[in-house]
């Protein structure tokens, strides 16, 4: 099994004066831990279940970009965009632009988005549920035509574009890898089996997480995509403890999760910004996971 650090909670000790010297410290540390990706949050207003909207908040890309100058391994992504907050050619553009300063280490994570109140206080149209699929399933088709050869016109259900020349192309080939996140049973998971390579389920129950994943294998079996060559990971909060006391705690619920298929486990790390417990998934969970 392979672990994600989500970056979600950034309201750090120094406020925002020490915001990208501790960010930087922690990618590093993850980087050289051996996380096999790093995630932002894609949101312009902090999330309810994190805390209240007057925390701090970074835009996303241009962090992930500061971030990939930090690192040198890890992937880097978006754990989810919100398919509305950006035109479709230049979300693909950023991403592009993402992969190639980083040597060909960008995801695009997306999704459907959710939050409306940062929405409507910043002017961001928020379109009801099934126009934003529809957006969705468009955005995925663009960014595909984007990293392909053809560089013509796309003509969707809600976007079109004259052209979709996208230069330099992306390092990835043939393209950044696509994770689409949520569980939704008939939407979401239909378009992560027609067009993703990842998944991205939340919830620690591997009882939650197995059905979602049966029902992902069967869009899989009428879509003609073959399952397994779609990266299974969940969203999850992970605490090893101040001194890794709890490290063998997550070790039996990760055990769980790839009993039931999880290859990746992507989590908010509890007290991240003190290091040390990066350090100890490096030294103490990575290495007991690395079998499963």
């Amino acid at each position: 099994m392979k672990l994600g650090l989500q970056l979600s909670n950034l309201t750090y000790e120094g406020g925002p004066p020490k915001l990208g010297q501790n960010l930087a410290t922690i990618a590093r540390a993850a980087d050289d831990a051996g996380y096999s990706s790093i995630w932002l949050m894609d949101h312009l207003f902090q999330i309810p279940p994190v805390g209240p909207a007057q925390r701090e908040m970074l835009e996303a890309y241009t962090t992930l970009g500061y971030l990939a100058a930090h690192t040198s391994r890890a992937r880097l992504g978006t754990m989810v965009t919100g398919v509305t907050y950006r035109h479709p050619g230049v979300l693909a553009k950023q991403v592009t632009t993402l992969d190639v300063l980083s040597g060909g280490r960008a995801i695009l994570g997306i999704g459907a988005a959710w939050f409306e109140r940062e929405h409507v206080g910043l002017g961001i149209p928020f379109p009801p549920l099934k126009e934003r699929f529809e957006r969705l399933e468009d955005t995925l088709q663009i960014c595909l035509q984007m990293w392909s050869e053809n560089d013509g016109p796309f003509e969707g259900k809600r976007v079109t574009l004259a052209e979709t020349l996208n230069s330099p192309q992306s390092l990835s080939r043939p393209h950044p890898p696509i994770l689409i996140g949520g569980g939704g049973e008939k939407k979401t998971l239909r378009l992560v089996a027609k067009y993703a390579d990842a998944c991205n389920i939340f919830g620690e129950s591997p009882e939650f997480v197995n059905h979602k994943l049966e029902v992902l294998r069967e869009h899989c079996e009428r879509e003609g995509r073959d399952y397994a060559t779609i990266e299974k990971t969940v969203l999850t909060r992970m605490d090893v403890g101040p001194n890794g006391e709890k490290v063998g705690q997550l070790v039996e619920t990760l055990g769980r999760l790839s009993e039931v298929g999880v290859q990746t486990a992507i989590g908010y790390l509890y007290g991240v910004d003190s290091i040390k417990p990066i350090e100890v998934v490096g030294a103490s969970l990575l290495p007991q996971i690395a079998g499963l």
